[in-house]
């Protein structure tokens, strides 16, 4: 299983984002979470098969319709502690 944090920057709050990344995630069979965070980005961790994380980073350079995403910074992170994705 990979996991990766993410933090994603640009106007990424106030767009659906967080709806947005946890139906992907849920559609690509990922564990984790997404939440905002104060300073406007928005923090995922993301978790599964190699190929679906990589599948859900490619779609979150892009994001939602009303998104405009301009960096994405991602580190290795442990697996989150249970099943599913949901949105914080």
């Amino acid at each position: 299983m990979q996991a990766r944090l993410l933090r994603i920057e640009g106007r990424v709050q106030g767009v659906g984002y967080r709806d947005w990344m946890e139906r992907e995630a849920n559609r690509l069979g990922l564990h984790g979470w997404v939440r905002n965070q104060r300073d406007g980005s928005v923090q995922a961790l993301v978790a599964g098969d190699e190929d679906a994380v990589e599948a859900l980073l490619t779609l979150c350079r892009r994001g939602p319709p009303l998104a405009r995403v301009e960096a994405i910074t991602e580190t290795f992170a442990p697996p989150p502690d249970g099943p599913g994705f949901r949105r914080g």
